[in-house]
């Protein structure tokens, strides 16, 4: 097929750094040629100057694979700035009340952007380079009042990055089916306007939202994921192998290994082919 007809869309592993098993599969589908973005949690359990290392390598021989910074601002992880809060026993709000804050509007955006300049710093300090995207865990980065805070650090400190923004292409398509999805949409809205008011470039559409508790077919997803995504649409993705600080850590744990199973495997590159995707 002639590459001028393929649609190219990024698929992003996130949660690099979160866990030794999840940095391995990462790793693991860079190598394959399987990912072209991961991105790293600079506040993770299992990131140092040797995971940042092999990750470079494995990036070095497959150069078309982007590494972007996952802002964490939600529990079980700490704060890089030792004035942030609102805190839970020292660590971020738990996602439900980080975002339940943000739409009363008790967040600090001050704070918010501090501890934002503060991972993009550290990012810098281990990669010795600004990320060439950012993102959030938990897709903290649509939250009111962490948005406009978000923007503000990138602009700074990574003027060159581009930024995820969580929408559909059709942000009511599948509305009864996909309430996480639809949640997605509505948050998005807001930081698709003020992303570009601020002249920082997103994705146009993103797809990769779904219960992870179901663990349903990784493959069967993946193709409605696929399914009418424009050029320079985003699907994220969470590959891991499951260690002790995984489950310490994430709930997210045995679906991992099933995603990381069906983009390792062969059914992947026929159903990009058939979809006429491509991720170089």
């Amino acid at each position: 097929m002639n590459d001028a007809a393929l649609r190219r869309i990024w698929l992003c592993a996130d949660d690099y750094g979160l866990a030794d098993g999840v940095n391995r599969a990462i790793r693991d589908l860079i190598s394959r040629g399987r990912l072209n973005a991961t991105s790293v949690m600079v506040v993770g359990a299992a990131i140092g100057r040797a995971e940042v290392a092999a990750l470079q390598d494995v990036v070095a021989a497959s150069p078309r694979c982007a590494i972007g910074l996952h802002a964490t601002l939600t529990a079980p992880f700490r704060p890089l700035t030792m004035h942030f809060r609102p805190l839970n026993g020292g660590l971020f709000l738990p996602f439900p009340t980080m975002l339940r804050s943000g739409l009363l509007r008790r967040l600090d955006p001050g704070l918010i952007e501090d501890e934002m300049l503060a991972q993009l710093a550290a990012f810098k300090a281990l990669f010795g380079r600004a990320p060439a995207f950012v993102d959030g865990h938990q897709h903290a980065q649509l939250f009111p009042q962490v948005r406009d805070a978000f923007l503000r650090a990138v602009k700074e400190a990574a003027p060159g990055a581009w930024v995820r923004q969580g929408g559909r292409l059709k942000p009511l398509a599948g509305l009864l089916g996909a309430p996480k999805a639809l949640v997605l949409d509505v948050l998005s809205a807001q930081f698709r306007k003020r992303a570009a008011r601020a002249d920082i470039p997103f994705n146009p559409a993103f797809a990769g939202a779904y219960d992870f508790s179901q663990a349903p077919d990784f493959g069967v997803l993946m193709g409605e994921f696929l399914e009418g995504l424009p050029e320079g649409g985003l699907v994220m993705c969470h590959p891991g192998f499951v260690d002790e600080t995984l489950r310490s850590l994430d709930p997210l744990t045995t679906q991992r290994e099933a995603e990381h199973t069906f983009l390792a495997g062969d059914r992947f590159p026929t159903l990009l082919a058939a979809n006429k995707v491509t991720l170089s």
